[in-house]
């Protein structure tokens, strides 16, 4: 699927504006972490046992309850522990005045959290991560009139009272393509792994590439095999030069991808990836990958709320972990004018000016899917430098 990658590393109602959010979202953040905690973390909340509701939660007369779906046991507990972490400083930064937050556990089965969060009366659910966890509570959502706003970055889930916070792979496409073509770079070729993430790819490099008005010469699949990698190059080579490759695959691909290329058609060719490259900063060891460009989230903020959860659990996060922050940001926002007790008011995600926190300036579009503003980096011989930032705010 899609996301799987990523783990194993990654308009309606009234706005108060991007930027003026912006401000406070990040100032609750530096402010936050100039100062270490004095006491023990606060724990996360135990996700409640399976079996009928008996009233376990507490009523809450003023705070809206707002349930958060993450795996906490399994394969991906590592990725949903610092989502969970994460979610609940954004409680604590914000001071947990407006939504109660309460964890459930997904790996034991999503559509059993889902249930439970439902009955336990949470007005909105945060999450799940996986695309097919997705699947299985958004009926549920559905139902129950409780929208979801899910982690997962696979846009075939989105829609209906489903939103997607993840870093869509087109979008980083998308931008890396079209800087490149603002450079003066014009004939574009594309090498793309077989599956879903490869499929998506392929079709955001062919529409960037045409609406930039630059020329595609040849897209080549491969399996991630030596034999595979190296007759897909050959390929390329024999259908023209290229001003630039996009390896729309990981980091650790790309090593293998790169000297294959520059022995054969592309000795001088742009190297472009996509947001997996954000997390693997061993790119810059290799000789190879100097100069190459890939789009993604900005780092800025996100390299504060990782120092800060340092100090306060002992271990970094997962880069997913922003997510989680951002989510309760944006639901503490909407909390503001939202009358507790009554239906989570869906039509203020959707707003032109959008939101904002420590992964930059989103925003949700009618299908339900975060459209972001994303800086382009260059990997160097010292590490990744930004070389076109992140436009901070949508333009009208």
């Amino acid at each position: 699927m899609a996301e799987a990658k990523a783990l194993g590393q990654l308009h309606v109602g009234r706005s108060m504006g991007v930027g003026r959010w912006m401000v406070l979202a990040v100032s609750a953040l530096l402010a936050a972490c100039q100062v270490v905690p004095k006491h023990p973390p606060r724990p996360i909340e135990k996700p409640p046992e399976e079996g009928p509701v008996t009233g376990q939660l507490p009523t809450d007369a003023t705070r809206h309850r707002i349930a958060l779906l993450v795996p906490l046991t399994g394969a991906n507990a590592g990725v949903g522990e610092s989502i969970a972490n994460a979610a609940n400083m954004a409680v604590l930064d914000t001071g947990g005045q407006n939504i109660r937050v309460t964890t459930y556990d997904t790996a034991a089965g999503a559509a059993a959290a889902a249930q439970k969060a439902v009955a336990d009366g949470n007005k909105l659910i945060l999450g799940p991560l996986l695309a097919d966890d997705v699947k299985a509570v958004a009926p549920i959502g559905r139902a129950a009139k409780v929208p979801l706003i899910s982690f997962s970055n696979d846009t075939s889930v989105a829609g209906n009272g489903t939103y997607i916070m993840g870093f869509v792979p087109t979008q980083s496409v998308e931008r890396v393509v079209f800087y490149a073509r603002s450079r003066g770079l014009t004939t574009f070729a594309g090498l793309v792994p077989n599956g879903t993430y490869g499929q998506r790819a392929s079709q955001a490099m062919i529409r960037a590439v045409e609406a930039s008005g630059g020329r595609l010469i040849a897209m080549q699949n491969f399996d991630r095999s030596a034999g595979s990698i190296n007759a897909a190059v050959t390929k390329l080579a024999l259908a023209g030069q290229y001003d630039a490759i996009l390896i729309a695959d990981s980091g650790r691909v790309a090593l293998q991808i790169v000297p294959a290329i520059r022995r054969s058609g592309g000795a001088t060719a742009k190297v472009l990836g996509t947001e997996l490259w954000n997390t693997e900063g061993t790119l810059a060891n290799s000789p190879a990958m100097h100069g190459a460009w890939f789009a993604s989230v900005s780092d800025t903020y996100y390299n504060q709320l990782a120092a800060k959860y340092r100090v306060r659990f002992g271990k970094g996060p997962y880069r997913l972990a922003s997510l989680g922050y951002d989510a309760v940001l944006l639901a503490n926002k909407i909390a503001g004018g939202w009358r507790v007790g009554t239906p989570f008011p869906i039509a203020q995600l959707v707003d032109e000016g959008g939101f904002s926190g420590i992964d930059g300036a989103f925003r949700f579009g009618r299908d339900g899917i975060a459209d972001r503003m994303l800086e382009v980096q260059q990997i160097n011989a010292t590490g990744f430098s930004v070389i076109a930032p992140a436009p901070r705010s949508f333009s009208k």
